[in-house]
């Protein structure tokens, strides 16, 4: 527990550093992040993850990035799930200074490795998510192409805290709501890493509401700090984004269709 604390106290801690630095180049935006969740269920163990996240500049009006993420889950047991899977994403020009130098819209493709184990207790739910991703990120050599014409590979360490809290005693079945809070840090590293090992921190508090144990939603307010992968004469980049996030999770029960 101690080591728990520990690590949320850092995440914590971290943004309020950045902030504190007055060496740096800052810029922000109001985004809104609305997403879908699925999960068939194969077997007992095995399932299909897929998620679309539509994630937007001044809320709704520009896009800011597009993002879907296929992978296999195998449930080892209760507390403790492995995901391997495959992401593409595409970001957008948005902002008053773009993360790409040239202002263009850039591709990227990751394989990714997860896992997250679950604690429950009493009507708190504690998750914590590890990843590992290889990604492969679209680059301009000139400012006069409309394609890529190279990918960058780049390795990032992600890790997510997760509470939740249930409003009733019982909310493994329906109608049940709930109060989430997590935060998030991404981390790059390798050699084509440079200035941003400090890649991102997300922190998100949501409502949310279990409809069945196959649907739930939730809604709330979400806090991205990105730092960029380039400098600006000799000056990091920070991007400060706040806004909305909205999310919507489904389990679709392919047990027993496969089985007969």
């Amino acid at each position: 527990m101690r080591c728990i604390i520990l690590v949320i106290g850092l995440l914590g801690i971290l943004p309020c550093q950045l902030r504190a630095q007055s060496n740096r180049i800052t810029t922000h935006n109001t985004i809104g992040w609305y997403n879908y969740f699925g999960t068939f269920r194969l077997s007992n163990p095995v399932s299909i993850h897929t998620e679309f996240q539509w994630r937007r500049n001044k809320l709704i009006t520009d896009w800011q990035q597009s993002l879907l993420r296929v992978g296999v889950n195998y449930q080892a047991n209760p507390n403790v799930l492995f995901r391997v899977g495959y992401a593409w994403a595409e970001t957008f020009s948005y902002g008053e200074i773009p993360l790409n130098v040239y202002g263009k819209d850039f591709s990227e493709h990751r394989i990714f490795q997860m896992m997250q184990l679950t604690q429950k207790e009493s009507r708190f739910t504690f998750s914590y998510r590890f990843m590992l991703e290889q990604r492969w990120l679209g680059r301009y050599s000139a400012p006069q192409l409309t394609l890529e014409d190279a990918f960058v590979f780049l390795n990032r360490f992600r890790y997510m805290f997760k509470t939740q809290y249930s409003f009733k005693s019982n909310s493994r079945n329906s109608n049940s709501p709930y109060l989430a809070l997590y935060d998030e840090i991404l981390i790059g590293f390798g050699k084509n890493v440079s200035v941003n090992v400090f890649d991102q921190n997300r922190l998100g508090v949501l409502l949310g509401y279990r409809f069945s144990s196959l649907i739930n939603m939730e809604a709330g307010y979400l806090n991205q700090i990105i730092q960029y992968g380039r400098q600006i004469n000799g000056q990091p980049v920070f991007q400060y984004n706040q806004g909305v996030i909205i999310n919507s999770n489904f389990t679709f029960d392919w047990r027993k269709k496969v089985k007969s």
